[in-house]
C-alpha cells in the first residue's frame, strides 16, 4: 500500500507561539508519486480546514518542526499534530548525517535548488507585514511562493536522504 504523506511548513511573524501570529501553513501532500500542494492563509487559516486537509495522511514531514511548526500549530488551533499523526522531523535526520544548519543550508549541500533566492523566515515577516499593512498582494504572492518551495523542497529532501 502507497504511503500517503503531508509535507507542512508555517509562516508566522516572529518566533513565540504565544506572542505571534500564525500566517500561513503550507502542506504538500504526497500520494502514489503525485503532489498536490495547498495553502491555508486569512479565512481558510483554520483549525477546521487543517484537519480536513490531513485525514487520511499516514505522515507528516517538516524541517525542526518539532520545536517550531508543530507547536505553533498546537498552541494557535489546539491540535497536537504529533499525537495525532506520525511525524518525522528531517532535520534530525539531517544531523544524523552531518548535514546541520537550516533548510536553505541543508538545501545547498545537497543540491536542492530554490527559485527565489535571499528570502529567510525574516524577509517572511516582513512580506507578511507588507501585504497586511499595504494590501500589497505581490509581498503576498512572493511570501507563498517562499511558502511553496519550502513545502515542496521538503519532498525532495526526504528523498535525497534515502527516508522511505
Amino acid at each position: 500500500m502507497m504511503k500517503y504523506r503531508a509535507y507542512i511548513d508555517i509562516e508566522t511573524t516572529g518566533l513565540s507561539c504565544y506572542d505571534c501570529d500564525l500566517t500561513v501553513i503550507g502542506i504538500a501532500l504526497e500520494k502514489a508519486g503525485k503532489c498536490r500542494t495547498i495553502q491555508l492563509i486569512e479565512g481558510n487559516l483554520c483549525r477546521e480546514k487543517l484537519l480536513k486537509i490531513l485525514k487520511g495522511v499516514d505522515e507528516i514531514y517538516s524541517y525542526n518542526g518539532s520545536r517550531f511548526d508543530l507547536p505553533f500549530i498546537e498552541n494557535k488551533f489546539r491540535i497536537d499534530l504529533k499525537g495525532s499523526f506520525r511525524h518525522t522531523d528531517l532535520m534530525y535526520d539531517c544531523w544524523r548525517q552531518n548535514l546541520k544548519g537550516g533548510l536553505k543550508v541543508v538545501e545547498r549541500l545537497l543540491g536542492i535548488k530554490r527559485n527565489l533566492e535571499g528570502i529567510d523566515g525574516s524577509m517572511a515577516v516582513m512580506l507578511w507585514y507588507d501585504y497586511f499593512n499595504n494590501n500589497d498582494r505581490l509581498a503576498l504572492k512572493k511570501l507563498l511562493a517562499y511558502n511553496l518551495e519550502d513545502v515542496v523542497n521538503l519532498r525532495l529532501l526526504r528523498r535525497k536522504l534515502g527516508i522511505k
